[in-house]
């Protein structure tokens, strides 16, 4: 883990681990829970591709920051106002609704369970209970992927 992610940042090592993800993901290969969503950066407004894991929870998919409100990604869509784009084999725009606190346990439980490496950053096993993860909702963004 100290290899890609110190400080909850990404090393060198981390961001060329990340693009390449990115890149797999974007392609629309297997693991189908994984895509590339990208988003226009909040200061070079450039576009930014960021690997990510799709949660399904009851019918709708989700996005789930591992590294909390700090990460970069969740910042350009927040600077976005939820406008990005999914990149699975094909791009596709999309709105992120971010979801509250409150609604947010099964979504975090779902996404421990099919992540192996954002499990790493969550203090909780995979099968830990609903109401352990209601207790850590408010630390980790979690995003309702609508169509635009």
């Amino acid at each position: 883990m100290r290899l890609f992610y110190r400080n909850w940042r990404p090393t060198h090592l981390g961001r060329w681990v990340n693009r390449l993800m990115g890149w797999w993901s974007g392609l629309g290969l297997p693991p189908r829970f994984q895509a590339a969503l990208e988003a226009h950066g909040r200061t070079s407004g450039l576009r930014c591709s960021n690997p990510v894991v799709i949660a399904t929870v009851e019918g709708k998919r989700y996005l789930v920051s591992m590294l909390g409100p700090e990460s970069d990604w969740v910042k350009n869509v927040e600077a976005a106002h939820g406008a990005a784009m999914i990149r699975q084999g094909r791009r596709r725009r999309v709105h992120l609704v971010a979801v509250p606190p409150e609604q947010r346990a099964p979504i975090l439980r779902e996404y421990v369970r099919i992540a192996p490496s954002g499990r790493q950053h969550f203090p909780l096993s995979v099968g830990a209970p609903v109401s352990d993860f209601e207790a850590i909702a408010g630390r980790y963004p979690v995003y309702r992927i609508d169509p635009s």
